[in-house]
């Protein structure tokens, strides 16, 4: 009997740390990559997809990468920390109105792909932190730099970021924590153990 009450106990305390756990996936499209040894940079490019919301466009993508700690931008390398991420919604079809994301990559890399033609594609993944502690990572994909290796621009083909999402529990979730603990509470006490 004392087993069973104590897993109980331990899924109560549970149950309320589900509702923190979210995510959001974002696409975008078009825009600039541009690219030296101080790092990669997008401008312009437009958010197309938001969650489940599909639109031609909700708003848009930037960033800055950290400088290149090891390779460059025509062959590919890591890149430093740091830099910028914004994700900026334009209030359409539901779509937040203003920053829903800004942070910083705690990680970064840009690899060059040589495909079957001898064309080149170029993909910038990396991990992201905001300062409220949400979390995220993204892939960036350039458009096909023919033969040529890259130059220092080239078009943005498609992006993708998933951001895991900061809930706010709401008043019955803090209840069944709360609960969840005062029984754990009244467990140990009435064994002697607290």
């Amino acid at each position: 009997m004392h087993k069973k009450m104590v897993w109980l106990a331990v899924l109560a305390l549970a149950l309320p740390f589900t509702a923190f756990a979210t995510s959001i996936d974002i696409s975008n499209a078009g825009g600039t990559l541009t690219g030296s040894a101080s790092g990669i940079a997008l401008t312009g490019s437009t958010m197309f997809k938001f969650d489940t919301i599909v639109g031609t466009n909700l708003g848009s993508v930037s960033f800055t990468t950290g400088a290149f700690t090891s390779g460059d931008a025509q062959n590919g390398g890591t890149l430093a920390a740091g830099g910028t991420f914004t994700i900026t919604g334009n209030g359409s079809m539901g779509v937040p109105n203003g920053v829903i994301f800004s942070g910083t990559f705690s990680n970064a890399t840009w690899t060059m792909e040589t495909l079957s033609d001898g064309t080149h594609n170029y993909i910038l993944n990396g991990a992201l932190v905001a300062p409220n502690g949400q979390v995220g990572a993204t892939t960036q994909i350039s458009v096909n730099t023919g033969m040529s290796l890259f130059s220092g621009s080239a078009k943005l083909s498609s992006g993708d970021t998933n951001l895991n999402q900061l809930a706010v529990p709401e008043p019955g979730t803090l209840s069944l924590l709360g609960t969840g603990l005062i029984g754990l509470a009244g467990i140990l006490r009435k064994r002697g153990l607290s």
